[in-house]
């Protein structure tokens, strides 16, 4: 049977390495005599584990000092709430970038708490173009700037950090450690993590630590930064396999060469994808090269009434989940830092071998 390459956008696809090894440990992790799912999260075994995944995690994106990682749970969407319940200290207002679909939602929940600024808006253009920063509107008041750097969805991507008088927040949910960020440019990273990190369950949040301990008032305690930070993410019971198992793909990436070398095999896999849909009359992608995702890569074929016919041939050639999203059609190939570059040469020769039989 040919190789499996699943294009899933999230939960996405572990590497392989990682499976097996976490395969081999199921039952019994190390010296514990039971399952890392079956020992205490006080426990010296686990506490190894997590001490271990921060530290790495720490290394591979170069986090100063002064910032606080926490692994969280309720997905990045509870971050949606978390970060305007610590970061708008007394302010009413807070700037927010919408350029996708998570951008709405993450605005949306701040409207419970503050007066949100849209400073620049992507729905003009179907969310395919981003706004030059010179244009966007914000209004130096607010208490901080929220953007999605990738939204998985529509496949549109950053290529600068916004930048204000205020801290500067990022969903990375979908293209954390895929390239290098400089991560004192932000206030706030925040990233759930199956996508890159591992598996559904744990969310990673890096935050600055002068932006800890100003919650607002008659919040849940666990939506309290400084609770987190004080208690190591373990105030409750945290996710434990969810976290052992990002601590494995944080040391797969660092087998790989850390982020500087993995960002170089994700720049080739996306450039290789768009250039076989440009260089078609088949397929296409509306977003501006400029901010095409290097994680998420949308496509349309030039009659959708073979929509149906591609995923069924597709997923016969071991080619799993490149169903678009229900709101924008089409395809997507999610390639996210396990998708190996053979999983991408398979997608486009399949592809090309489709619309010679179709086109």
């Amino acid at each position: 049977m040919n190789e499996i390459y699943n294009f899933s956008a999230g939960p996405a696809a572990l590497p392989k390495q990682v499976l097996d090894q976490i395969q081999a440990e199921l039952v019994e992790y190390g010296n514990a005599k039971a399952s890392i799912m079956e020992i205490s999260h006080r426990g010296v075994d686990f506490m190894q584990v997590a001490d271990k995944a921060k530290q790495d995690l720490r290394e591979l994106m170069n986090i100063p000092n002064n910032y606080q990682v926490l692994f969280l749970q309720g997905g990045a969407s509870a971050q949606f709430s978390m970060v305007p319940i610590n970061l708008l200290r007394g302010k009413t207002k807070a700037n927010y970038v919408n350029t996708g679909h998570w951008s709405i939602k993450a605005i949306a929940e701040a409207q419970r708490y503050c007066q949100v600024n849209i400073c620049t808006d992507s729905t003009v253009n179907q969310f395919t173009n981003i706004e030059d920063f010179s244009q966007w509107n914000i209004d130096e008041s607010c208490a901080y700037l929220h953007y999605t750097p990738n939204e998985t969805i529509a496949g549109l991507e950053f290529d600068f950090i916004p930048t204000a008088d205020m801290p500067i927040v990022a969903d990375m949910s979908s293209m954390i450690l895929s390239r290098e960020v400089d991560v004192s440019k932000f206030g706030v990273i925040y990233a759930g993590a199956q996508k890159n990190i591992g598996i559904a369950g744990v969310t990673i949040v890096i935050v600055r630590e002068d932006l800890i301990g100003h919650a607002l008032a008659k919040q849940p305690i666990l939506f309290d930064y400084s609770t987190q930070a004080k208690y190591d993410s373990m105030f409750n019971t945290p996710t434990t396999f969810a976290w052992h198992t990002a601590g494995r793909v944080f040391e797969w990436l660092k087998a790989q060469g850390g982020i500087q070398a993995i960002a170089k095999i994700n720049e080739r896999k996306a450039h290789k994808l768009y250039q076989a849909i440009d260089d078609s009359d088949f397929y296409s992608n509306a977003v501006n090269p400029k901010y095409r995702s290097w994680m998420n890569v949308p496509f349309s074929l030039a009659d959708s009434s073979l929509d149906a016919l591609f995923l069924e041939k597709s997923y016969n050639a071991n080619l799993l989940a490149l169903k678009g999203h229900k709101s924008v059609g089409g395809m997507r190939a999610s390639i996210y830092n396990a998708m190996p570059e053979s999983g991408v040469d398979a997608l486009i020769e399949f592809m090309a071998d489709f619309e010679k039989h179709y086109g």
